[in-house]
């Protein structure tokens, strides 16, 4: 029988990014908020003088551990879904401050464009634009509307940038000025710019400078060893929830961290929930802990499986498209490079920092006419300096042998002549993209796993290279002698690593019919419930995700507190 423990004001699943911007905003205004986060207890310490490549980013020693849960995976509903047994298109991760840990630190703005998508396209370019089974839709709030919470949370990451000529209004400049630039970084800014393009600095959360945030919190100034993505930072200089949010929650008094507690049901009872039911993953007990207001924060599938697990919200229904719970499941389109070897120059690789490169933005969103196109959106085109660390990196033109000398001779001669413009596609969603839960697979606890049926679209194929072949263009201005690009866009395997920007399953938007929260992130089936973090994402646009999360999490603090005064859904 479940432990029952005293009821607190609010109770979070998961303390990453979302979690714990809404503990520090929530516990500042006198909220007692208990955080439950499955994983362990993570501090800076843990990674001084750890750059080690084959534990953390081959290993993954940061991530869930899949013998106790994964996901299971089709590209369609005709064939059996199957379990993801090691780690390739995405990583999901585990502990305290959640993916916030280990990511790379872009931090872009979405477009305006991307929060009227479907009002815009059909203005633009009639109904048709938009296939029959593609079900992207407006968010219910607009850039305009969520801007300061864009500004908020920049300005807590102290996030290092330039203003992006083709993006939305910005009420404040970047909080700290934009990162180094390279030669290979200024190579591409010369060349793109006489190519009449609009090349910026990419926004980063990897610190330019020494910086304290309106909290008070001080934060260094990034070193650029090369260290960012699937690791921890040992100096504090990238911007995560461990460094930022979490240390102002704690010092209030307010906030209660119970790690290695893997929560596996909200609990409810007419229409509201009464708190949650988690598993102390060290004993084996079931607690219940009550609360006034229950807010999941986990990662886009913990969340969507914590939904329908618990009964909340109707499941979507493929054969239908009725339902809520699972919907408009989207991915991105993230293939589509350039790689360029060059036989004179050299550069140096090895030092970087996961978001330091520069962008543009000229095939992103609408910022180009599609008439002639058989897709919609676009995506970012960046040249990203992140340090090629010696495991990973051992680029080699095509037509090279995979073994022997001709490999290794020309792996040591590309080793610095070697250079990577990616392009980061928008992913639409589709009638037959979705979640739900595996008939079949359960995890260590029995409860069943998470299924996704999701493939690429010939939306994503002609994005991709239609993207792939500008990459190749700027990549050949550049001087390369050789360049190596992609062709055609396959279909989409999940044992590649493509990019941790999953998103979608309980979407935002103005009507239950079509969405399962608002846009406090507040469930429309249960008013004391918000569900916060990509998961709310109609779609995908041709960015990273975490700015836009960090500003829904803003927001939907905000909402809270609206909600614990006046109560009811929220306009």
């Amino acid at each position: 029988m479940a432990k029952t423990l005293p009821k607190t004001d609010v109770v979070i699943v998961g303390v990453g990014w979302s979690g714990g911007i809404i503990a520090a905003e929530l516990t500042k205004k006198g909220l007692n908020v208990v955080g439950l986060e499955r994983g362990k207890e993570r501090k800076t310490e843990d990674y001084f003088m750890i750059h080690d490549e084959l534990r953390y980013a081959l290993r993954y020693e940061m991530m869930q551990d899949l013998s106790k849960e994964t996901i299971t995976f089709r590209s369609n509903e005709k064939i059996r879904a199957l379990p993801m047994r090691q780690y390739g298109s995405f990583l999901i991760g585990d502990g305290l401050g959640g993916a916030g840990v280990h990511w790379n630190g872009q931090t872009y703005r979405f477009l305006p464009y991307d929060f009227e998508i479907r009002s815009k396209t059909i203005e633009k370019y009639g109904k048709n634009k938009i296939p029959a089974n593609m079900t992207i839709q407006d968010w219910g709030i607009t850039y305009d509307e969520l801007e300061p919470y864009y500004e908020k949370f920049e300005s807590m990451a102290g996030i290092s940038g330039e203003e992006n000529p083709l993006g939305g209004k910005r009420s404040k400049p970047y909080p700290t000025p934009p990162m180094k630039k390279s030669p290979a970084m200024q190579l591409f800014v010369d060349t793109t710019t006489r190519m009449k393009l609009n090349p910026y600095m990419m926004p980063s959360a990897n610190l330019s400078e020494n910086y304290t945030n309106p909290d008070g919190i001080a934060r260094a100034a990034c070193q650029y060893c090369g260290y960012c993505e699937r690791f921890g930072c040992e100096y504090g200089a990238k911007a995560d929830p461990v460094v930022t949010v979490i240390p102002v929650a704690n010092k209030t008094g307010k906030f209660e961290i119970r790690t290695h507690s893997n929560v596996r049901r909200i609990l409810h009872k007419g229409g509201k929930a009464t708190g949650v039911m988690y598993t102390d993953v060290t004993t084996g007990e079931e607690i219940i802990q009550p609360a006034d207001i229950v807010v999941v924060t986990s990662y886009v599938f913990n969340n969507v499986r914590l939904l329908l697990m618990s009964g909340l919200g109707k499941p979507y229904d493929p054969s239908t498209g009725t339902g809520v719970i699972g919907r408009n499941y989207a991915y991105q389109v993230i293939k589509g490079s350039a790689v360029g070897f060059f036989e004179k120059q050299q550069f140096n690789s090895f030092a970087g920092a996961g978001a330091l490169g520069v962008s543009i933005d000229d095939f992103n969103g609408d910022n180009f006419d599609h008439s002639e196109l058989n897709f919609i959106h676009g995506g970012v085109i960046a040249i990203g300096q992140a340090g090629a660390r010696p495991i990973q990196n051992n680029p080699t033109p095509s037509g090279t042998a995979s073994w022997g000398y001709e490999f290794k001779e020309k792996s040591v001669h590309y080793a610095n002549r070697t250079l990577s413009i990616g392009a980061q596609g928008s992913s639409m969603a589709f009638k037959h993209h979705f979640l739900d839960l595996d008939t079949t697979y359960k995890d260590v606890y029995g409860d069943p796993l998470l299924r996704i049926t999701f493939d690429f679209e010939e939306q994503d194929r002609e994005l991709a290279k239609f993207l792939s072949h500008r990459c190749s263009q700027i990549m050949k201005e550049m001087g390369a002698d050789k360049v190596d690009y992609l062709k055609e866009l396959g279909p989409y395997e999940i044992m590649t690593y493509q990019s941790t920007h999953n998103t979608g399953g309980v979407m935002m938007g103005t009507t239950p019919d079509t969405s399962a929260v608002n846009r406090y992130s507040q469930l429309w089936d249960a008013d004391n419930v918000f569900v916060v973090g990509a998961s709310s994402f109609p779609q995908n646009a041709g960015y990273n995700p975490t700015n836009t999360v960090g500003a829904l999490a803003y927001l939907a603090a905000e909402g809270i507190l609206k909600y614990r005064e006046k109560g009811g859904l929220l306009v």
